[in-house]
């Protein structure tokens, strides 16, 4: 096979596995970043090396694993950016959209607004675990980390979330009127 018959096989074979998993990705990256544009900036970044990458991913039921994994660095490390840490002051506080239950998809949950609050490590495990349901084993394989490190981080986060969830999203609080 010539040279640039393997570049077309390549490109088909990505740009097949792009049209099948982008939307997942796109969603996966929204959940790590709590931002639309940032999540595809990073997917972008992402699949960019993962298309540099293609031909060392033999294992092609292993590439989702890859691309989180890209994607969950690339997170990490824009906070680390000093720019990223930059605050803005203005003159005028916006006010909050009121709250309205209704079908979420993903960019009104109040919920997901205190998930946000997490730092990105944490957040990506509770990411990783909860919203894209992976095992305890998957995720400590796409972080590379040991499974008592996405225990002890999940036990970590979920008690930072259950003080930090708002009384009427709390389950336990649903049912009691409050005095």
């Amino acid at each position: 096979m010539s040279r640039k018959d393997r570049e077309s096989q390549r490109d088909a074979e990505f740009t097949e596995y792009l049209a099948v998993r982008q939307p997942s990705l796109l969603r996966t990256a929204y959940l790590l970043t709590g931002d639309r544009h940032q999540a595809e900036d990073i997917l972008q970044t992402s699949l960019a090396k993962l298309y540099l990458a293609w031909d060392k991913v033999h294992d092609r039921g292993a590439v989702d694993a890859y691309v989180r994994r890209i994607m969950v660095n690339e997170n990490n490390s824009l906070w680390r950016r000093a720019w990223k840490k930059r605050e803005y002051a203005t003159e005028v506080i916006p006010e909050g959209d009121p709250h309205h239950d209704a079908y979420d998809d993903g960019t009104n949950d109040h919920l997901w607004q205190v998930v946000q609050t997490l730092p990105p490590k944490a957040r990506s495990v509770v990411v990783l675990r909860y919203y894209e349901q992976m095992s305890e084993a998957e995720v400590a394989d796409a972080l590379g980390i040991s499974v008592g490190t996405v225990k002890s981080q999940c036990s970590r986060a979920l008690a930072t979330l259950r003080e930090r969830v708002p009384a009427e999203l709390h389950p336990r609080y649903g049912e009691e009127s409050p005095s």
